[in-house]
């Protein structure tokens, strides 16, 4: 290992390539190994080793999903027991997977997931506080303690992490951040710890690829879904300050074949960053509207002021996977969109730019082509109440 690249802490951003292209043909990995084994695909030998933290998240799942696909051999952090990534195992090939516990405060036990691998990828990152109950001596006898912070999981963890793959002189580190890391003053203490933990990363580790998504919609997301659950819950939904703020959702499949795409060419996207984002921008309110329209829910649609929103936000914050932080409510004040417009992506200069989805060759899924197929189990009957026959 101390072999393989013993010259790469020595690299600067001013030798990365700037100019060389690329395919967009990808995952091309199966077809270019001379000695590969098996039919190709899923069953092949990629011939590249990936550790992957933050597996068993939103996003991750999703990423495992491509891994394996591609044949690639993962060595899977997690920090639960087999229940809690048993839905994992099925991405991958016998054998090409390895699942390892590790604490995010041992840093022995992460430097043995990463230990062989090529490539490393962390997908770590937290949204609120977790939290459990500890005996105390005086009335109530029972506290709220902190077990692991926004803070710890967004910053730290990514800096060691970072820190290893350079001790250990790992060719190649993706860092998912998001697109509010661009608001270095944001309210949000979420959004500012993006920011501190790529700006860590890089410290470390000068050559990380960093990847900015904008909020992400899938099936088991906490946008579309959210509007969706609090509907069954409440009969009036808040919109934070009318819910005028915009964002831009991607669709998390899309995130994931992105960086499953640099996975095959790491050394291309190097100390670079690529921004992924949808087609199209969306008011909170319009987003609401938009759900209910699928999930034919009529629930109250209120504009409330946004310190209002946080005294409920103060006591669902205490749920075991809470559905409202009031750190929520700050990062719905702003605006979450990508740094630039589509034609502004489009019209940068080679040196230094910015890449997209779109350089990759992967488009952007609108929203309105995914969003029924999970939103209708929130109909009271499913989407066959609509049919005659079934009822």
């Amino acid at each position: 290992m101390a072999l393989r690249t013993a010259l790469k802490p020595l690299r600067s951003k001013s030798l990365l390539p700037t100019t060389r292209a690329f395919s967009t043909e990808l995952p091309r990995i199966t077809e270019r190994r001379p000695n590969e084994t098996g039919r190709g695909g899923r069953a092949s030998d990629a011939g590249v080793k990936v550790a992957l933290f933050g597996a068993t998240g939103f996003l991750g799942r999703y990423v495992s999903s491509g891994l394996g696909s591609n044949g690639t051999l993962t060595y899977i952090g997690t920090r639960g027991d087999e229940f809690a990534y048993r839905h994992l195992r099925p991405h991958h090939e016998l054998g090409r997977a390895k699942f390892s516990y590790y604490s995010s405060r041992d840093k022995q036990s992460m430097a043995d997931i990463i230990a062989d691998a090529d490539i490393v990828i962390n997908l770590i990152g937290k949204y609120y506080d977790t939290k459990a109950l500890e005996n105390t001596d005086s009335f109530p006898f029972l506290n709220y303690k902190v077990s692991t912070s926004v803070w710890e999981a967004n910053v730290e963890v990514p800096k060691m992490i970072a820190e290893l793959c350079t001790e250990m002189q790992v060719d190649n580190l993706i860092h998912v951040s998001s697109a509010a890391a661009g608001n270095v003053d944001s309210a949000s203490e979420w959004a500012r710890s993006k920011a501190e933990g790529e700006k860590e990363v890089l410290k470390a580790y000068p050559w990380a690829t960093i990847v900015r998504p904008t909020q992400m919609f899938g099936h088991e997301d906490k946008l579309l879904n959210l509007f969706a659950k609090m509907a069954e819950r409440f009969p009036v939904i808040p919109l934070v300050d009318g819910g005028h703020a915009l964002t831009q959702p991607v669709y998390v499949d899309d995130v994931a074949r992105t960086i499953n795409r640099i996975v095959d060419d790491p050394e291309m996207f190097e100390g670079r960053r690529v921004d992924c984002f949808g087609p199209q921008d969306y008011s909170y309110a319009e987003l609401a509207k938009f759900v209910y329209d699928i999930t034919e829910q009529e629930p109250t649609l209120s504009d409330v002021p946004a310190e209002v929103v946080k005294y409920g936000a103060n006591v669902l914050q205490y749920e075991g996977n809470p559905m409202l932080t009031p750190d929520m409510v700050d990062l719905w004040t702003e605006d979450y969109l990508p740094e630039m417009t589509a034609e502004k992506y489009a019209a940068q200069k080679q040196l230094g730019k910015v890449f997209t989805m779109k350089d990759l060759g992967v488009e952007a899924t609108p929203i309105e082509k995914m969003a029924f197929k999970y939103l209708y189990r929130f109909r009271k009957g499913g989407h066959f109440i609509l049919a005659e026959g079934y009822h």
